[in-house]
């Protein structure tokens, strides 16, 4: 529940750094600030112009930093609510004594994404757009950071009101069947409502299905590296990281595990995941590994198949190639630092249908060729070159939209069968409330909860 308190944390990431701010929100955060701050020059704040200032322990007086001070009056900041923040010097021990000053002046210490829970709650912010700001902080590459911009900016929200007027149009027109069945007047045609409905399903069912490229530009792409073992699968690894990430021996079945690591691509972000050689084996330990490795590939949006340039291929390698069929990915013909028994040739005709690149793990050679291969195909399963500008990248809002799908498609039945308006009308409001989900404006404590409670202290 919503309190009307004043609520006080660090909005700054804790550690040591050259500056770090403390922020109250509530009604009596103007009060608070007075009690913990003191001008220098004897002039008094005024909104959104910082003022240097001594901050002082109300107790015992003891300077505790010297700090700039800045008000930002209700209704025009950033919660809706009269905002003061103190922008001390960024010592984690003087942020713990300006905070506990204000605990011990009325302040209540903020829940984690309480800040931005009261911006959604005095309707300074969406849901959508208040989900924005966690994606925004949590951004790990170019296209993160561009699809958090643009929710936080309203694109999906200006997507999903559009979407809503669309139902409301629909609503109407059944409306006037409900209401002015026995009146001598045109009413609109069922046939012209069916096909509203069926122009709403197909913008509802492209959204929807937007979500496997929002996630990929959100999250980044995961690569699994595949093929039978000693063929530098870990080198590899290595190699695109920059870094000794994996153990590296000559000896097979060295990788048990799955070892993870994020490397840049480009604007976009890509998993990159190394397990276990995948053959056919008796060792127990090294069975697990193996099937660890096909889950990861069955997992994973693209796949790194890796084949030993130097050595005649095998019915591992035969095996691997059958894995691959049908799935993104790109072909490495590692080791041409030693003797060629393999060539991209051989491995289309053994049914290879991949871009193969050439690559010396060891040396480094052909890295610039396998990154640019890389960086394609990223762009090819995330949608780079779609034309429609707004996706969803979060489950919640995916979940929501196949529920205004359901609604939407019994509404098509019901006008498909002759149901009277009134029922058609209830699954056309469904679809509505679905779509409301999404920027909060049907929503529960619960879900609230859940949603503001994967944010930082602060914000």
């Amino acid at each position: 529940m919503y309190t009307s308190d004043t609520i006080v944390a660090p909005a700054t990431a804790s550690g040591q750094g050259a500056v770090a701010i403390v922020r109250l929100s509530g009604p009596c955060a103007f009060s608070i600030l007075h009690r913990l701050w003191r001008p220098l020059s004897g002039k008094g704040l005024r909104p959104r112009r910082l003022l240097l200032g001594e901050v002082r322990n109300p107790a015992s007086g003891a300077v505790i930093d010297r700090a700039m001070a800045v008000v930002m009056p209700a209704p025009k900041s950033f919660t809706g609510e009269d905002i003061a923040e103190i922008h001390c010097h960024g010592g984690t021990f003087i942020v713990r004594q300006i905070v506990a000053a204000a605990l011990d002046a009325g302040a209540r210490m903020a829940a984690p994404g309480e800040f931005s829970r009261r911006a959604f709650l005095n309707g300074r912010l969406d849901l959508a757009e208040a989900e924005a700001i966690a994606d925004l902080v949590a951004a790990q590459s170019e296209s993160a950071l561009a699809l958090a911009l643009s929710q936080l900016n309203g694109t999906l929200s200006r997507k999903v009101r559009a979407l809503r007027e669309q139902v409301i149009a629909i609503r109407a027109a059944l409306e006037a069947h409900i209401d002015f069945a026995d009146e001598d007047i045109a009413l609109p045609d069922t046939n012209e409502i069916d096909a509203r409905c069926a122009q709403l399903f197909a913008d509802l069912k492209s959204l929807y299905d937007s979500f496997a490229r929002g996630r990929l530009l959100r999250a980044g792409a995961k690569a699994a590296i595949v093929g039978k073992p000693n063929v530098g699968k870990s080198s590899l690894l290595n190699l695109l990281l920059g870094v000794d990430r994996a153990i590296v021996t000559p000896i097979a079945g060295t990788t048990r595990d799955i070892i993870e690591d994020t490397v840049k691509l480009d604007a976009y972000s890509l998993t990159l995941q190394d397990g276990a050689g995948i053959r056919e084996t008796a060792e127990v330990v090294e069975q697990i590994g193996v099937e660890r490795a096909r889950t990861a590939a069955a997992e994973a949006d693209l796949l790194l198949v890796v084949f030993d340039a130097s050595r005649p291929l095998t019915d591992d390698d035969r095996g691997v190639i059958t894995l691959c069929l049908g799935r993104p990915a790109v072909a490495v013909l590692n080791k041409i630092d030693l003797p060629p028994q393999v060539g991209a040739q051989e491995l289309q005709r053994s049914g290879l249908t991949t871009p193969v690149v050439a690559v010396s793990a060891l040396r480094g050679d052909g890295l610039d060729e396998l990154r640019a291969e890389l960086i394609k195909m990223v762009k090819a399963i995330s949608g780079e070159t779609h034309s429609e500008s707004v996706a969803v990248s979060r489950q919640r809002h995916r979940a929501a939209l196949g529920e205004a799908l359901a609604a939407l498609d019994c509404a098509r039945c019901g006008l498909a069968s002759r149901m009277p308006p009134e029922i058609v009308a209830e699954d056309i409001s469904a679809v509505g409330q679905a779509l409301a989900k999404i920027t909060g404006e049907v929503t529960s404590e619960d879900v609230l909860d859940a949603i503001f409670s994967e944010f930082c202290i602060g914000k």
